[in-house]
């Protein structure tokens, strides 16, 4: 552990944080473009399961924890969010980065033919909701083709924007074009404070972000209307959970608004999941054990219902379809009940419904504490029934 940072964590007032990813000066360039050993999905659920948690809770074993809690195996309910993944280019490469995302990363994208086969999957599935994700999904060449044909079809529309990306110069049109369409931005950005920002994702960033949601706030986004929503998505700037997404969504409205003049509608709080740049900079540091007991010892059941596997499809930039964003990064594939691979050109409802939620030890990431999925914390205000 170091203390290079002296921010405050809010469980622990006054004591200073570990030393934070650093952002895209620091590691310019992709796993995969230097090498790494983790480039490879295999290489990260080996260096995980060698973890040793015999001492945790469940011995670490996720499937473990299903059960004590009643629900192995893990099961689907209806789908109402097809999440697509349009590739891994990004202008932005920062370290804590879970999908290995750059500028380099070219050889990751997804083509017209697949983008037609996400819109017919659209259809077939029922799902209400197009979550656009990269990468930078804006850089994709068919992003914009993407959202007009989901808006035609009457589905809501999120992208999930870095906010910089949109003071890329071919792109400075863009916010009031999603603005036109009604397009909900939900936009990353790892803490209200210069400082914070910066050491996660490079000098610079907070300024550049503040400047992008200075031209959303003027197209009337962040300021309640319904069909402008802007929402922001933290994620911790060290290797600790969260803490109450309510309390911060007050404090960042708060220190946004008196000290940068910027608004936003709401905020989600996301675990940091132990995958990719990230789960590289937690063994460079030392605290991939420490990390994985505390995911593995804070496992909230309640979180169970309310997980983004059971209501969400992650289709990656090659088709393939995945029980979640996570599982398509380690190239998890979602299986069909006789354990068939399944892909966005033959999406089958009825298949989708039947199969088991591929799980493995990452997944303790959106169980622990309040839990996390691509909406936030998972935190239910009554008692869950236990399925049967």
């Amino acid at each position: 552990m170091h203390d290079a940072l002296s921010l405050p964590s809010r469980k622990e007032p006054g004591r200073a944080l570990p030393e934070a990813p650093a952002g895209p000066r620091a590691v310019p360039f992709s796993l995969r473009a230097r090498g790494s050993r983790l480039a490879s999905p295999e290489s990260q659920l080996a260096l995980l399961d060698g973890v040793d948690l015999a001492a945790s809770a469940y011995a670490g074993d996720f499937s473990k924890a299903l059960a004590s809690a009643g629900w192995l195996p893990l099961r689907p309910a209806a789908l109402e969010i097809l999440q697509v993944n349009l590739g891994k280019l990004c202008n932005m490469s920062c370290r804590h980065c879970h999908v290995d995302a750059g500028p380099d990363r070219t050889d990751a994208m997804m083509d017209r033919e697949t983008v037609d086969a996400c819109l017919r999957a659209l259809d077939l599935s029922g799902a209400h909701t197009l979550d656009v994700t990269g990468g930078a999904p804006e850089l994709n060449p068919h992003f914009r083709y993407l959202v007009d044909e989901a808006v035609k079809k009457g589905k809501h529309v999120l992208d999930r924007c870095n906010l910089t990306v949109l003071l890329v110069p071919s792109l400075r049109n863009l916010p009031e074009w999603m603005a036109e369409r009604g397009v909900e931005i939900v936009a990353s950005l790892p803490h209200p404070r210069k400082r914070g920002t910066d050491a996660q994702r490079g000098d610079g960033t907070f300024d550049r972000s503040l400047e992008a949601m200075r031209m959303l706030n003027a197209l009337g986004y962040g300021s309640g209307r319904s069909d402008r929503t802007l929402t922001l998505v933290t994620n911790p700037v060290g290797a600790f959970l969260p803490a109450g997404q309510a309390s911060m969504e007050r404090e960042w409205k708060e220190a946004l608004g008196r000290e940068h003049g910027v608004t936003f509608d709401r905020l989600i709080a996301l675990n940091d999941m132990p995958i990719s740049r990230y789960l590289e900079w937690l063994e460079a540091s030392g605290n991939l054990e420490s990390y994985l007991k505390l995911l593995v010892d804070s496992f909230n059941p309640a979180t169970l219902a309310g997980l983004m596997c059971r209501n969400t499809l992650s289709v990656s930039w090659d088709g393939s379809l995945h029980d979640c964003d996570f599982n398509q990064m380690l190239a998890l594939p979602a299986l069909s009940v006789d354990g068939r691979p399944l892909h966005v050109r033959d999406l089958d409802p009825d298949v989708l419904a039947a199969r088991e939620i591929v799980t493995r030890r990452h997944c303790f990431g959106c169980t622990a504490g309040a839990g996390s999925s691509c909406g936030g914390a998972i935190e239910p205000s009554i008692p869950l029934p236990v399925p049967r």
